[in-house]
This record gives C-alpha cells, structure tokens and sequence, in this order.
C-alpha cells in the first residue's frame, strides 16, 4: 500500500514536472499573420502583425519591433518600389531562436 502510494505521487511530480518544463523545452514560437511571403503592396505602405510566445527579444531587420506583453505586435511600415526582405528573429531567454523571412513587392 505505501509503496503504491509512493509510486503514484511520484508519477504525479514526473508528470506535473514535464508539464510546467515542456514552454522551456519547445522554446520560442513565431508566427507572422501578414505580410504572406511574397505579396505586392501597390501603395507602398505595409501592415505587419503577428504573435510571438516565450520570447525576451523580436527583432524585424536587425531592429527591435515592439510587442506586448502576450507577444502581440503590429506595426505599419512604408517601403520604396522593388522588392524587399523582412527577417524576423524571435528569441528566448535560453539564446534559442526561430527566425521567419517573408519577401515583399511594391510596383
């Protein structure tokens, strides 16, 4: 009866351990919700949004993009004609990181 007792609380902390660790483990997640790869933008002028999770840092182009504090950011960014390369970077507080490219087009 005790040993099952102890076996059991101690699958109990092994498995309430792994799931507080697993955002540790994954790491940084990124998603861009636009501008999509590869999209023309005839007025020059173009929204980024998107949502970043377990991040300390997001940086779009070297440059610091800001964000809230659930990882939510939007900014509206004007570019000359031709095409463009955005490069975002997220990283999290272990130096992991995840980057996303989207290339643009303004005619």
């Amino acid at each position: 009866m005790v040993r099952s007792l102890i076996a059991v609380i101690l699958l109990a902390l092994i498995a309430y351990g792994s799931l507080e660790a697993w955002p540790l483990i994954i790491g940084p997640s990124l998603l861009v919700s636009t501008p999509i790869d590869q999209e023309s933008f005839p007025g020059g002028v173009v929204t980024i949004q998107g949502k970043a999770a377990r991040i300390v840092a997001l940086t779009l182009n070297s440059a610091a993009l800001p964000h809230t504090e659930q990882g939510v950011f939007e900014t509206a960014l004007s570019f000359p004609q031709g095409g463009s390369i955005l490069t975002f970077i997220a990283t999290d507080r272990f130096g992991r990181r995840i980057t996303i490219t989207r290339t643009l087009y303004v005619p």
